[in-house]
C-alpha cells in the first residue's frame, strides 16, 4: 500500500500543470538543501576536534549535551515556520476504498522522512563515529546517537500538535513564541536550568542505555495524539466548513485625502484586516519593530555599526517586505475582474506604493526610542527609512511584475507558502543584502556618517525619480497583464 501511495504522489508531481513552472524553483531548493547537508556534515566532522581545541579541559560530549536544549528550541521554531504536514496530499485518497487509519499512518510516516529529520543525521553520525574512534564505548555512543534521532522525531510530531492548535487562533505564531520564549527565559534567568536538565538526561541515557525507552514512549504518545488530530480533520468536507463571523466595518474616510487612489487603498486595507493570510502582515509588524532588541542591548553589536543599516532596513521596512513581496498576488482571487474594469494601472500600483511608504514612515517614528542605545542607531534607521522609501518600494513593485503565484486569502498564515515562488527568494538580494553591502563598503572606506549619507542619497534619488520609475514599472505590469491573468486563473 505504501508503494501505491508513493506511485500516486509521483504521478501527481510530474503530471501537475505547474510542474514546468516550478521546476526551476525545485532545482534551486535542491541546491539549497545540498548546501545545508554539506554544512551539517562539516559541522559533524569538525565538532569534536574544534571543541577539544577550544576547551581542552572539558569533555566534548558533555559540552554538546549541554547545548542540546538550544538546538531543540531552534529546531522547533524553524519547523513551525517552514515545515508542514502533507495533509492536502491525502485528501484525494479519501474518495478511494482505503481505510482512514492507513492514510493517517502514511501521512505521519512520510513526515518522519522529511528533510528536517534527515539533515541532523549529517552532523550526528560523523560526530558519533569520531567519538567511537576516540575510544568512547560503542554501545553507549550508538544509544546516544539513537536518542538524538528520537528527539528529532519528537520535535517533529510536537511541532504538528502546536501548529494544529495555533492555526485556530488569529495570532497563529503567538503560541510558538510564548512556548519557546518562555522556556528560554526560564533557562536564561536560571529559574529552571533546562540546558542542565536535558544535558543530564542525555548523559544518563549514555551511561544507562536502557533509559532510551523513555524517549520511545514519549514519541509513541505524540504519534498517537497526532494520529487522532489528523483523523478528526481528514474529511472531504472539512475544507468547506466556514465560520459565521460578523464583519466589522472600519471608518476609512481618511483615505479620501489621497485622491484618485483612495478606493484602491480602502480595498487594500479591508483585504489586510479581513483575511487570515493578509492579517499576518499586521501582526508581524510587532516582531519587526522589536527586532532591534535582539541586537542593540548586546555590547558586541555596539561595536559593529556597519550592521545598524541592515537592522534599520528590516525594522522600518518589515511591512514593505512582508506585504509587498506578494503584490499583486493578494488580488489574485479577483484579478481578472479587476483588470476588466475601466481603471488606470498606475493608480492601482500607486496605492500599493503609498501604503508601503506610509508604513515605512510610521515604523521609523515608532522606532525612534532606539536612540536610547545611541544616536548612531537613530541616524542609521533614518537613512534606512529614506532608502526604503526611494529604492526598496520600487524594487518590490518591480519584482511583483514577475509574480505568477496565486494566494488563497482564507488560508491560515502559519505553515502557508502559497504564493511563494522564485521571485520571493531572489528579491531578498536587492532588498536586504544590497543596502548592507553599500553601507558596509561606505562605512569601511569613509566612516559611519558617510555610509548613512550614501544610503540616504540613494533613497532621495529614488524619490526624485519616483514618477519615471513608476512609469517604467507600470509598463512592466501592462506587458505581463495577460500572463498574470492566466497564471492566477489556474489552481497550482
Amino acid at each position: 500500500m505504501i508503494f501505491k501511495f508513493l506511485g500516486l504522489e509521483w504521478k501527481s508531481f510530474v503530471r501537475s500543470a505547474s510542474f514546468g513552472k516550478g521546476l526551476a524553483l525545485k532545482i534551486l531548493m535542491g541546491f539549497l538543501a545540498l548546501y545545508f547537508l554539506v554544512i551539517f556534515l562539516i559541522l559533524g566532522v569538525a565538532l569534536y576536534p574544534g571543541l577539544k581545541k577550544m576547551f581542552p579541559q572539558e569533555d566534548p560530549l558533555n559540552i554538546v549535551n549541554n547545548i542540546l536544549f538550544y538546538w531543540i528550541l531552534a529546531d522547533l521554531v524553524f519547523r513551525f515556520f517552514f515545515q508542514k504536514l502533507p495533509v492536502m496530499l491525502a485528501k484525494p485518497l479519501l474518495t478511494l476504498p482505503i481505510k482512514t487509519s492507513k492514510i493517517v499512518n502514511y501521512v505521519l510516516g512520510k513526515s518522519a522522512t522529511s528533510f528536517f529529520n534527515i539533515l541532523p543525521l549529517f552532523a550526528i553520525i560523523p560526530f558519533g563515529l569520531t567519538l567511537i574512534i576516540e575510544g568512547y564505548p560503542i554501545i553507549s555512543v550508538i544509544t546516544w546517537m539513537l536518542s538524538l534521532v528520537l528527539v528529532t522525531l519528537i520535535v517533529n510530531f510536537l511541532n504538528f500538535i502546536i501548529e494544529s492548535y495555533s492555526s485556530e487562533t488569529e495570532l497563529s505564531f503567538l503560541p510558538i513564541i510564548l512556548i519557546v520564549g518562555g522556556l528560554f527565559a526560564l533557562n536564561h534567568f536560571e529559574i529552571i536550568s533546562f540546558d542542565q536538565l536535558i544535558g543530564q538526561g542525555f548523559k544518563s541515557i549514555y551511561n544507562t542505555p536502557g533509559l532510551i525507552v523513555v524517549l520511545v514512549f514519549i514519541l509513541a504518545v505524540l504519534y498517537i495524539v497526532n494520529a487522532r488530530i489528523l483523523r478528526n480533520k481528514l474529511f472531504l468536507d472539512s475544507s468547506l466548513k466556514t465560520k459565521v463571523k460578523e464583519v466589522n466595518a472600519s471608518n476609512l474616510e481618511w483615505t479620501r485625502n489621497f485622491g484618485d487612489i483612495a478606493p484602491f487603498m480602502q480595498l487594500d486595507l479591508k483585504l489586510i484586516w479581513r483575511n487570515k493570510r493578509s492579517k499576518s502582515s499586521v501582526w508581524i509588524l510587532v516582531i519587526g519593530l522589536l527586532y532591534g532588541l535582539f541586537f542593540y542591548p548586546q555590547p558586541m553589536y555596539q561595536e559593529m555599526p556597519w550592521f545598524f543599516a541592515f537592522i534599520g532596513i528590516f525594522v522600518t521596512g518589515i511591512f514593505l517586505i512582508n506585504f509587498g513581496q506578494f503584490i499583486p498576488a493578494w488580488d489574485s482571487g479577483y484579478y481578472k475582474l479587476l483588470m476588466s474594469q475601466n481603471i488606470k494601472y498606475e493608480q492601482y500600483l500607486k496605492s500599493k506604493y503609498t501604503l508601503m511608504a506610509l508604513s515605512v514612515i510610521i515604523l521609523f517614528v515608532l522606532s525612534i526610542p532606539y536612540v536610547y542605545f545611541g544616536w548612531k542607531i537613530l541616524l542609521a534607521h533614518f537613512a534606512a527609512a529614506i532608502y526604503n522609501l526611494g529604492v526598496n518600494t520600487h524594487v518590490i513593485l518591480l519584482g511583483g511584475s514577475f509574480n505568477r503565484k496565486k494566494i488563497d486569502l482564507n488560508q491560515r498564515a502559519a505553515f502557508n507558502y502559497q504564493g511563494t515562488g522564485a521571485v520571493q527568494w531572489l528579491i531578498g538580494i536587492p532588498l536586504m543584502l544590497l543596502p548592507l553591502g553599500i553601507f558596509g563598503l561606505s562605512y569601511f572606506l569613509a566612516g559611519f556618517e558617510i555610509g548613512c549619507l550614501v544610503l540616504a542619497l540613494l533613497g532621495i534619488i529614488g524619490i526624485v525619480f519616483h514618477q519615471k520609475l513608476m512609469t517604467f514599472i507600470t509598463a512592466r505590469y501592462v506587458k505581463s497583464k495577460y500572463k498574470m491573468i492566466d497564471a492566477f486563473s489556474q489552481d497550482n
